[in-house]
């Protein structure tokens, strides 16, 4: 099962302005005309709920958005871009890889929902939109603004009301396809489950889902056994039915395996009421040690659950012990009762995480950085580098905009402070131009 997928995104990039003068029979000088670039597209995260994996996404991993059409003469604007979707599962936790690798929480698909997760570029300016009372010619226009490029991890984690946890080979495959109509593997052998499975359980008029998870074993939180690898799934139960094989030599010690093991991974795991069952009540020796059993389980369990649970009702349900068989059925409809009774009580308690409103880096408006390398001014402005990639920086006219567009900006007070002087050369990008 693939639940894991790390995405490289691309947003598209904004379309260019256009640079552009009317020209008409009666009109031959009618003035700019160039019409703004679109937009580049967004890419946005939605949930599907007829998906149930990430593998659609495990060999398509870097995705680009599209970008804005450019503007054209006769103030036309180019048109947005179409934003790039992508689906995933309910239950995906979508993560921000940081350039120092640290994640950093985006959203949590626990329902229907839509997330943008790389903003598509702005279009840049065709030429009307410089023009002034004192600039009739302007001869700027911007390029598009580079759309967004991140990096995301997502992890499915399976959104199921109760979880069934186990030694390998203690019952679970056997259960969950008695109790619902899940079909896992089941054979006489440990791990034959190798991956999560669902199932609807209908109880009355009502129904919730049952997941099993592969067995755990000892260090399974270290990644021992298949254990490790979709504990993960297990966290957003409301409550777990603790399966114990009736079979096994020493059943409180299976029984504090487990909860070790659920701890040590998400302590959160271990602070979730348990329905404890004993399994193979059908095997003749089970059922002749069915007392012994119950005496050396009780006492733990209520310990554990009662520390839990404050309501009365729900202490009485999961600090009964029941023994059943899913081969004869015996026991499978009071323990699926109980279930019922359970999620009456307890509410549903998805994670959740602040939303880091820096999520989206602010679109730069002035320059943050001036310096000088030998003798050449170097200026750090993205928005000058959107002028100067589209202008003819060997036409005068052209410096001279740009100058003007720089004491808009406060940038020429900055180099004038900084002790720049007629003849001195300015570097924006890869465009040179003299101070003057």
């Amino acid at each position: 099962m693939i639940d894991t997928v790390r995405l490289n995104l691309f947003a598209g990039r904004g379309g260019n302005g256009c640079v552009s003068f009317l020209h008409e029979k009666f009109n031959p000088k009618g003035g700019p005309n160039g019409g703004d670039g679109g937009h580049g597209g967004d890419i946005v995260i939605q949930s599907d709920d007829s998906l149930n994996t990430l593998l659609h996404l495990k060999f398509n991993s870097t995705i680009y958005g599209t970008n804005g059409h450019h503007g054209k003469g006769k103030e036309q604007r180019g048109s947005n871009a179409k934003e790039t979707i992508i689906t995933a599962p309910l239950g995906t936790v979508i993560w921000k890889i940081n350039s120092d690798g640290v994640k950093t929480f985006v959203a949590d698909l626990d329902q229907d929902k839509r997330v943008l997760v790389a903003k598509g570029g702005l279009g840049g300016w065709g030429n009307k939109r410089f023009v002034s009372s004192t600039n009739q010619e302007p001869l700027l226009a911007q390029t598009g603004e580079k759309g967004e490029e991140t990096i995301l991890f997502l992890e499915l984690k399976l959104l199921a009301d109760v979880g069934l946890l186990a030694k390998p080979n203690a019952g679970k495959s056997t259960f969950i396809s008695r109790c619902t109509k899940a079909k896992p593997k089941i054979a006489d052998y440990q791990f034959t489950t190798l991956e999560p499975v669902l199932g609807v359980v209908e109880y009355g008029e009502g129904s919730f889902v049952m997941m099993e998870v592969p067995g755990l074993i000892e260090g399974a939180n270290e990644g021992v056994g298949l254990g490790f690898q979709f504990l993960r799934h297990a966290e957003r139960a409301r409550f777990y039915v603790h399966l114990i094989d009736g079979l096994s030599e020493n059943h409180l010690d299976d029984w504090k395996m487990i909860n070790n093991e659920i701890k040590q991974f998400d302590e959160s795991m271990s602070l979730k009421p348990q329905i404890v069952a004993v399994t193979k009540m059908d095997v003749t020796e089970v059922n002749e040690y069915k007392e012994m059993i119950f005496e050396v389980l009780e006492e733990e369990i209520k310990l554990h659950n009662n520390q839990i649970l404050n309501d009365d009702v729900g202490r009485e349900i999961v600090n009964k012990i029941h023994f059943i068989s899913s081969v004869s059925g015996e026991g499978l409809n009071e323990l699926i009762g109980d279930c019922n009774r359970l999620l009456d009580i307890i509410p549903k308690d998805l994670e959740h995480h602040e939303f880091d409103e820096s999520y989206f880096p602010p679109v730069e408006n002035i320059p943050l950085i001036t310096e000088q390398e030998d003798g050449v001014f170097v200026v750090n402005s993205r928005r000058l580098e959107r002028l100067t990639l589209m202008s003819d920086m060997e036409d005068h006219r052209v410096a001279i905009q740009i100058w003007s567009e720089m004491m808009k900006l406060g940038i020429a007070k900055h180099l004038e402070e900084s002790g720049i002087q007629p003849g001195d050369v300015i570097k924006i990008g890869d465009a040179e131009m003299e101070w003057i």
